[in-house]
């Protein structure tokens, strides 16, 4: 059955890189309203038949206006809701009950382009959630930048430093205007005082996420192992 050209549909392009939908206006706004999608995230039309960033949409823009200057900053459970926080992905499968709660524990931590969030050597005393933006871990070596890897929306780094608040092991800088998620290590220990039962999936999700980059860093060394051995001929 074709479809109704006066109901256009949409699909939108996830932080995680899988493409949702196709949904209709109704359902599209109620994404942005939970804040799933905002004003960078991208949206195919298929009345337009092309992908443009949801700010763009002359349809969405009134749900992207700006807020007024001046306004007073209030805390992170006040301003995060559940769609927003779900972006990232150790955080994907709690409820909204969940997330509600875990936002008391976390700062809202909005950092300008080539800010240097954390630095190498510096005691560590938080880890650190991307929400928006991206991020790039550094080594600076003879006065050179060596560039480890770079963290986009949905990731997260420094978490050590709640186990063990040991010294940084890289630089982390922000490569464009982004907004993160604090945790300290005094407020992860109240989480797992105060809310165990949210501090123990989001420890097991953050140790499968480890587990991947490990796997995937053992990889890496291995190729190199044979590409340099058969590079020599050994």
């Amino acid at each position: 059955m074709e479809a109704d050209e006066s109901c256009p549909l949409y699909k939108i392009w996830g932080v995680d890189g899988v493409i949702y939908g196709p949904v209709e206006l109704p359902m599209l706004v109620n994404w942005i309203k939970d804040e799933r999608v905002n004003a960078t995230t991208w949206i195919y039309s298929d009345h337009d038949d092309s992908w443009q960033k949801a700010g763009q949409i002359q349809e969405l823009q009134m749900f992207f206006r700006a807020k007024p200057t001046g306004a007073p900053a209030t805390d992170a459970s006040a301003n995060l809701k559940p769609g927003a926080l779900r972006r990232v992905k150790i955080l994907a499968d709690l409820k909204d009950a969940q997330l509600e709660r875990f936002a008391q524990f976390m700062e809202v931590l909005p950092v300008r382009q080539w800010t240097e969030v954390v630095k190498q050597g510096e005691p560590g005393d938080a880890m650190y959630l991307v929400l928006e933006g991206e991020v790039r871990v550094r080594l600076m070596i003879n006065g050179k930048e060596t560039i480890l890897t770079a963290l986009g929306a949905g990731e997260f780094f420094g978490e050590m430093a709640l186990f063990d608040e040991g010294t940084r092991s890289a630089d982390v800088v922000a490569n464009k205007d982004s907004l993160l998620l604090k945790i300290s290590s005094g407020s992860f220990d109240k989480l797992f005082k105060l809310a165990p039962e949210l501090a123990a999936p989001f420890l097991l999700s953050t140790s499968k996420t480890l587990a991947a980059r490990i796997r995937a860093d053992n990889k890496r060394f291995k190729d190199s192992v044979n590409f340099a051995r058969t590079a020599s001929g050994a």
